[in-house]
């Protein structure tokens, strides 16, 4: 019986796919997995049962990572699973600060109390809402995986010029980026030429305050910054002096603070990309399903500590070995696998950073206690499974 903690209230569409295989309930005592969105997790004591934790989303922001990779779990994520619902709002976000359509709803909403002088108030007042539309200008997306790529997509049909950026862009990004997506050469060419920027990478401590003083100098005059991937990725103090100098008109985030929600010409929206109930539908799904396939058949899909690492499985008993990533550790596993008169029929090996995991289905007569013990003896071994 597998033992499944829920942090955070989970779509019913995904909890529906747990055999009877599984227990799973909130506040469930020493877990093989976890299931959870944005439950803060750092300051939480990781019990040594824990296995792996799949977040029902893509960011990873609350979960120590370090510290799961020092005690061998494996973290999940779900990586595309509310890119819709992003990519949606996003150019809700444009035609928003295009058309002036936050100031324009909150000055009608003042005229309550006017009565019948309302019609000829908004004929007389509408001019200073006067905005501009999205068709022929120009976006750069900044970071080009499932969400950046479906909206550069979207925005083309919607007669926008794309220009993308992304350094690190995969073959599978690139298959489904539509060709007329415009290749920028640096960062700062996209940001100097486009009228709207979106951004769409990750934070980390590479990306944490990137849109700085510097990025907004080459910015072009009077665009809008959209921010639907992490707060912390634009200096908030830099920030306001370009909202100040005309450099930014608008600034349109997901991931507002108090020192944000003060400031002028700025949207800011509660944390609202995949708050739909398909999104989270499509998250939960994904994240039940790596949940499940780790902890049956040790394979692993999307996590962000470990590698993808997937061997089908067969009628041999499997062994699972995350290990420190250091030259010698196949010999010193295959050779004890060999002592103990264990055929390998089949294996995997991936490394990810400072990171190896093996999948290794063998042939022979287990003993899968003394096993375990024999190989987490061998220095730099984090964790053992036999499945």
């Amino acid at each position: 019986m597998y033992r499944i903690d829920l942090l955070n209230k989970i779509s019913e569409k995904g909890l529906s796919l747990f055999t009877e295989k599984y227990e799973y309930r909130t506040d469930i005592s020493d877990p093989d997995g976890i299931l959870v969105r944005s439950k803060e997790m750092k300051e939480m004591t990781l019990p040594s049962s824990l296995k792996a934790i799949a977040r029902a989303g893509a960011g990873v922001n609350n979960i120590p990572i370090d510290k799961c990779s020092e005690k061998g779990i494996v973290v999940f994520n779900t990586p595309g699973a509310n890119a819709n619902g992003v990519k949606e709002l996003v150019i809700m976000a444009m035609i928003l600060s295009a058309r002036n359509i936050p100031d324009a709803i909150a000055w009608t909403k003042g005229l309550i109390g006017e009565g019948d002088k309302v019609p000829d108030l908004i004929e007389k007042g509408k001019a200073k809402f006067v905005g501009t539309e999205i068709l022929g200008k120009k976006l750069g997306v900044v970071g080009l995986g499932a969400i950046g790529t479906m909206l550069a997509n979207a925005a083309e049909g919607l007669g926008m010029e794309v220009w993308g950026y992304d350094p690190f862009l995969s073959i599978e990004a690139a298959w489904r980026l539509s060709r007329n997506t415009k290749k920028a050469p640096s960062l700062d060419k996209l940001l100097s030429e486009c009228d709207f920027i979106s951004l769409h990478v990750p934070q980390n401590k590479d990306t944490k305050g990137f849109i700085n003083a510097d990025k907004f100098a080459v910015m072009k005059k009077g665009a809008v910054l959209l921010n639907f991937a992490r707060g912390g990725l634009v200096d908030t103090p830099s920030l306001k002096k370009a909202i100040a100098d005309g450099i930014v008109s608008r600034y349109v985030t997901d991931f507002p603070d108090e020192e944000v929600i003060k400031t002028d010409k700025v949207i800011v929206i509660p944390h609202l990309g995949a708050s739909t109930e398909e999104s989270e539908e499509n998250c939960a799904i994904m994240a039940t399903m790596e949940l499940m396939d780790f902890l049956e058949n040790g394979n692993i899909k999307n996590s962000v500590n470990f590698p993808e690492c997937v061997l089908d499985r067969s009628d041999n008993a499997r062994i699972t070995i995350s290990n420190k990533n250091e030259p010698g550790m196949i010999e010193k596993i295959t050779r004890l696998l060999a002592d103990n008169k264990l055929n390998i029929a089949d294996m995997i090996n991936k490394s990810k950073g400072n990171i190896a995991y093996n999948i290794i289905d063998v042939e022979g007569a287990i003993n899968p206690d003394d096993l375990v013990k024999k190989i987490q003896s061998i220095g730099g071994v984090l964790g053992v499974r036999v499945l």
